[in-house]
């Protein structure tokens, strides 16, 4: 089992193109904290990208990408010393799809965000940096110009599927960009994504993703990671932050929120299946990491 792919399969994303952005001379803009995750790619030119609360500003060139993962105010600019102007006036004047700022078109940028339903997006961005850059010179990359593209041809075309194609290609962009960062620069990761690239965490996490609803003990994920009981205890701890059972009851309600979401179970039949001997177990267990009772929850989807 894959436990990347099995938070991905929860994602659920909805996803937009903004209008494009042509900019010359001296320009800075200022945009609003994105509502969702916030991905540009840089089509022509070069510009600065300085983000709120993130020390270092990065120099973004001809066919480089940023994706934005917390809802952080930005800027993007020729010269960080030159003074912003709002985004919103430019983008509302956007003439057949491209916002206009300072004088000439050196730079084009095309860009967009896309949003997740339910709690997977923190399980899968909390723990990654507030902004991840893509040099154009990575495979990575090609794969999120070529996704920009699709989903724009998508969206504004509107042929058969067009929302679902959008989303599996934001997805695909998504996972080309984590592979990227967990590959370049695994230090800055931490959570359960930090674990998908240590081997022994690892081991222990692609067994509880193939048998979620199994009972579990340390002692026996230790034998699947092969060390022992206290090393992989302790292991687990430092690289997740949390103990591998108190990773599993979460996973296990990640589980049973999704098929809550999705109708048509008893919430006993979702208990049994996620690894719950009663309903009332499961029930206490879910309102204490979501903070709903399972038929509040499922209220709160269905409305």
């Amino acid at each position: 089992m894959d436990p990347l792919e099995d938070v991905l399969s929860l994602l659920e994303a909805n996803v937009h193109l903004s209008s494009a952005m042509s900019a010359g001379g001296r320009w800075a803009v200022r945009f609003p904290p994105p509502a969702g995750v916030k991905f540009n790619t840089v089509s022509r030119g070069r510009c600065w990208l300085r983000v709120d609360g993130v020390a270092d500003s990065i120099h973004l060139g001809a066919g480089d990408c940023f994706l934005l993962t917390r809802p952080l105010a930005f800027t993007l600019a020729s010269d960080l010393d030159v003074p912003t102007e709002p985004a919103h006036p430019l983008f509302a004047a956007a003439v057949e799809g491209v916002a206009r700022a300072g004088e000439g078109d050196e730079v084009f940028l095309v860009g967009g965000a896309f949003s997740f339903t339910g709690r997977a997006r923190a399980l899968l961005l909390d723990n990654v940096p507030p902004v991840l850059h893509v040099s154009a010179a990575t495979p990575e990359a090609a794969t999120v110009r070529w996704a920009v593209a699709e989903i724009d041809a998508e969206l504004r075309g509107q042929p058969m599927a067009a929302s679902l194609v959008a989303e599996h290609l934001a997805v695909v962009m998504l996972i080309r960009i984590l592979r990227l960062h967990l590959a370049r620069d695994p230090g800055r990761t931490s959570g359960w994504l930090a674990g998908l690239t240590d081997p022994t965490v690892a081991a222990a996490l692609r067994a509880m993703h193939a048998r979620p609803a199994h009972p579990w003990t340390v002692a026996e994920l230790a034998r699947a990671a092969a060390v022992s009981r206290s090393t992989f205890a302790a292991r687990f701890k430092d690289v997740v932050g949390k103990g591998p059972l108190e990773y599993l009851t979460e996973w296990r309600i990640e589980l049973a929120a999704d098929r809550i979401r999705r109708g048509g179970d008893t919430v006993a039949t979702i208990a049994r299946a996620v690894g719950y001997g009663s309903e009332s177990a499961f029930s206490v267990a879910f309102k204490r990491t979501t903070g709903l009772s399972p038929r509040a929850y499922r209220n709160g989807a269905a409305a």
